[in-house]
């Protein structure tokens, strides 16, 4: 089976295949970028003609759901959907802090990814299983309810971090085409994509502005 992975939830934009029956992986990631939207078609584009195959040769797409923040997640959810529908195969969505955990050593981790306005998004695992989380908070005010082996956390937040983990070794990882496959479960029939975004938008309504009485009223 050939999957198409993709994850648009951190600021690196994670694109790759997976050849389930081989193990063959091929990665393509723009690392720390802001132009999810413009850059996320063409490089899976290039990812496919770097494989030597084409988008009919897929035969699902694995998508990271969060959480992240609203438009970055968005991008990629909405890519992957429409892939899918156009191609008519399955996308499975997983979350994001999953598969990065997957990328850890097999003991008790903590998982973090920057959720902007100084906080950051984070779970715990043990064993690669998610026993908390995923929850949103400031760094410096994250109590964790277990102890923990190794910390993924961005390297910019790292020393945010409580002081009781400071000793605890850490790694800034983001999601990988191999991972986001590893936690998706291809046999289960595919449910609608839910995005964890754990907070509101940043964008907010415009208040109404009052009508100017000298604007007459008009009933229709």
């Amino acid at each position: 089976m050939l999957v198409l992975a993709i994850d648009t939830s951190t600021p690196d934009l994670v694109t790759g295949l997976v050849e389930t029956t081989t193990g063959q992986v091929y990665d393509r990631i723009i690392r720390e970028t802001r132009a999810h939207n413009e850059k996320l078609t063409p490089t899976v584009q290039a990812l496919l003609a770097d494989a030597g195959v084409g988008f009919s040769d897929l035969d699902a797409i694995v998508v990271g759901c969060g959480p992240g923040p609203f438009t970055g997640l968005r991008v990629g959810m909405a890519t992957a959907a429409a892939f899918g529908d156009a191609l008519d195969i399955a996308v499975h969505g997983v979350c994001s802090l999953d598969a990065i955990a997957r990328r850890l050593p097999d003991v008790r981790t903590l998982v973090a990814t920057d959720a902007r306005r100084r906080e950051i998004y984070w779970a715990i695992f043990d064993g690669h299983i998610r026993i908390h989380g995923p929850a949103v908070i400031a760094p410096g005010e994250l109590l964790i309810p277990h102890p923990v082996e190794m910390i993924s956390v961005p390297e910019r937040l790292a020393e945010q971090l409580p002081g009781h983990l400071a000793d605890v070794e850490k790694r800034d990882l983001a999601p990988d085409a191999a991972s986001l496959v590893a936690v998706a479960d291809l046999e289960a029939t595919p449910v609608p994509l839910v995005p964890l975004y754990l907070r509101r938008p940043d964008a907010k309504e415009p208040k109404p502005r009052p009508q100017s009485p000298a604007i007459p009223v008009m009933e229709v």
